[in-house]
């Protein structure tokens, strides 16, 4: 059977400081006035029944989650008693769903995309899903590159295979380049985004963390034993805390022969900093703004502001954001330095309570 499974514990720092790790990015409702993760949940759908919908995320966010997903049932919502990246998560998402159905294929999403042509991306699925009954392979979903883009990894497209929307074989895997790399990667047009974007049999993908994260999976095989008895949670807590957490990228996808590819035709974005996000923004004067703003004699800012009036006069360049109880003033081109921010704000205990 088909399932769709949500990732829903990240952080979201890169958007701080209107993410906080109270209110991480999945739960901002920036775009619309619904959150990015119950506009995936919408978005799934048409595809998967109700009842086949779950969400994965971290035990200090269930809350937000059964505020933000009311229609969810609670039991669909599985809960990480630590973030151990994304290949502890959906393994220990993989052997929950193979405890309830041997033959279940996983459909795993991030929870903070924004996605246009919602029948597009769900014909998309439906073929991965097709590639994984024939192929027995792990499917991951390719955005065609638009500019030399620094903040994604990068998918190396090989030998072509059979469906509707291009897919292929994966050649390789790789890291998120610098920018002349990048630019190289877009001329040469046989390179795709990773979006982040997942599709597999539960047992296929366990059976490759089994080759290439033989530890990890011997913990995954502990929790599966548990499962349904009363030392569940006890034994999921033991195991997370031996468990070195790496990233699904990392850990299995740039390792397995088994990967495949296919080219998405919908438009796409992560939204994952303010440079994406600025291009939903309204243009001001050659400025990307949001919120109560003027701006004279200035250009190419990303503004976003609150309850205040922001005013930006003969500026350039800058990203500026009030979120109330912080105001960030930063250059544009630190945009993806946001991270290195957030984790020297958190070493003096005079500004933790800001993050």
């Amino acid at each position: 059977m088909l399932y769709a499974l949500i990732l829903a514990g990240g952080k979201g720092t890169r958007l701080y400081p209107l993410s906080r790790e109270s209110n991480p990015k999945q739960f901002l409702k920036i775009i619309n006035n619904k959150s990015f993760l119950r506009n995936t949940v919408d978005r799934i759908k048409p595809l998967v029944n109700k009842e086949n919908i779950y969400v994965v995320t971290n035990e200090i966010y269930l809350n937000k989650v059964y505020e933000d997903l009311p229609d969810i049932n609670k039991e669909n919502i599985f809960v990480e008693p630590a973030n151990k990246e994304t290949a502890t998560c959906i393994g220990l998402s993989a052997v929950k769903l193979l405890k309830k159905d041997k033959d279940a294929i996983m459909m795993v999403l991030p929870s903070d995309h924004y996605i246009e042509n919602e029948k597009l991306f769900t014909d998309t699925l439906s073929q991965a899903v097709e590639i994984v009954e024939r192929k027995r392979g792990l499917v991951t979903i390719g955005v065609k590159p638009t500019r030399p883009e620094t903040g994604y990894g990068y998918i190396e497209i090989g030998e072509r295979i059979i469906g509707g929307i291009p897919s292929y074989r994966v050649e390789r895997f790789l890291e998120k380049p610098n920018l002349e790399v990048a630019k190289d990667l877009l001329m040469k047009g046989t390179y795709l985004w990773n979006s982040g974007m997942f599709i597999w049999r539960a047992d296929i993908y366990l059976r490759e963390m089994e080759k290439y994260l033989p530890k990890m999976y011997k913990s995954m095989m502990n929790i599966y034993s548990a499962l349904d008895t009363e030392q569940e949670d006890e034994v999921v807590k033991e195991e997370y805390n031996l468990i070195d957490g790496i990233s699904v990228d990392f850990g299995i996808m740039q390792k397995t022969r088994k990967a495949f590819v296919i080219r998405c035709e919908f438009a796409w974005d992560d939204i994952g900093n303010f440079m994406s996000l600025a291009r939903f923004l309204k243009n001001f004067r050659g400025n990307n703004i949001s919120g109560n703003i003027y701006m004279d004699q200035s250009q190419d800012c990303i503004v976003l502001g609150g309850e205040k009036l922001v005013i930006g006069f003969g500026v350039k360049d800058l990203i500026i954001v009030d979120a109330g109880d912080v105001l960030l003033v930063m250059d544009k081109n630190k945009d993806q330095e946001i991270k290195y921010l957030v984790s020297e704000l958190k070493k003096d205990n005079e500004f933790k309570h800001y993050i």
